[in-house]
């Protein structure tokens, strides 16, 4: 296995304390599996050191059965499942929002997003095993090994989420056990939501009538409007983000890019939280006209994204390449950054644009 240092020389590192990291786009989109050393890194506090023959995950709150699980006790308990789900940041293309005006977090480009097989148990099957009332109206929180300015790190999920079949307590990443940033030895898997709420380093997951009040759950992650500044948002007022919008990126060719005159391969992915991408639309020429790109999917895997490409025919000068997707609900995206502009920087999902010269 490469050493963490080698791994981070792959990536575009925001940050090393917390660990922040994003692949370059073209070899992002060069797998429709994205590989554990190019997958992107989210922390939001330091990388734990877990023994994985000591490890055990504490199941309680509102169940008939409390239960402590080593990670033999979950592969022999449990049957064994394997899920093909991309995740996703909340500030994914925070850069773009960026530059209509300061924002906090990460700069992320296009790059804070992967799609791996996961391989692990059902947590339904666990709940279920522990007792669970499946049709009560609760919440499953979890509580992690990592800590954020001095509080475990912790998010929750509803129960009709946490029971649904695609939700897992994964232990290993495309076939090999989960990288020490991606969680060693278990994280949960929330296929469809935002990646804070897939914690790693799980330690303690709890059934409970309410949401999680751990900070990253009850203060932050929140959608605000544009008229909200970091010193008036009110916490209980924004949106908890859970599922993921609609979103296209331009992997190829990168910004600035000087390219032949004539044909060209533009690529890249979209990618849907809970629904599926049917179209997508690419323009030479800054939006006004369109074309329709080819897609390549997993028909097996609903929550993965969708790769597209076309060979647009760009004539000598400058073009700005536009990319729009359409979901099977008839949606598509905003147009420019500036109409969704949140002072977080989340949800960034307006056209991708990307300005290059053919020659």
């Amino acid at each position: 296995m490469s050493s963490l240092a080698e791994r981070k020389a792959r990536l575009i590192v925001h940050g090393d304390a917390p660990y922040n990291a994003e692949p370059p786009l073209a070899r992002l989109r060069a797998a429709y599996r994205t590989a554990a050393d190019d997958f992107y890194v989210r922390s939001h506090g330091d990388l734990p050191e877990i023994d994985a023959d000591g490890y055990r995950l504490s199941v309680d709150g509102t169940i008939q059965t409390a239960l402590e699980l080593s990670l033999h006790g979950l592969r022999s308990r449990f049957p064994q499942v394997t899920v093909t789900a991309t995740m996703q940041c909340a500030g994914n293309r925070r850069a773009d929002m960026r530059a209509v005006a300061p924002v906090s977090g990460d700069p992320w480009d296009g790059g804070a997003i992967g799609t791996a097989d996961w391989t692990g148990v059902r947590l339904g099957d666990v709940l279920r095993e522990a007792g669970i009332d499946a049709g009560a109206d609760l919440h499953v929180a979890f509580e992690s090994h990592d800590t954020v300015e001095g509080h475990p790190y912790g998010a929750s999920i509803p129960l009709a989420k946490a029971l649904a079949p695609e939700t897992l307590l994964a232990y290993a990443m495309n076939g090999a056990p989960l990288l020490p940033e991606h969680g060693f030895p278990l994280r949960a898997v929330v296929p469809g939501f935002a990646g804070v709420r897939s914690p790693k380093w799980l330690k303690r997951v709890t059934v409970q009538d309410r949401p999680s009040d751990n900070p990253i759950q009850a203060g932050d992650y929140k959608l605000f409007p544009p008229d909200v500044t970091a010193e008036t948002a009110d916490p209980n007022a924004g949106h908890t983000i859970n599922t993921m919008p609609l979103n296209a990126v331009i992997c190829e060719p990168a910004r600035g890019a000087r390219l032949k005159a004539g044909s060209n391969i533009v690529s890249g992915y979209a990618v849907c939280g809970d629904r599926a991408v049917v179209r997508v639309d690419v323009s030479g020429d800054g939006g006004r006209t369109w074309a329709q790109a080819a897609l390549e999917h997993d028909a097996r895997a609903p929550f993965a994204w969708t790769f597209w490409s076309i060979d647009l025919d760009l004539p000598a000068g400058e073009h700005e390449l536009a990319v729009r997707a359409w979901d099977e609900a008839g949606q598509t995206q905003p147009a420019a950054p500036d109409d969704t502009w949140n002072y977080k920087g989340y949800l960034s999902a307006a056209w991708h644009r990307v300005h290059i010269t053919a020659a």
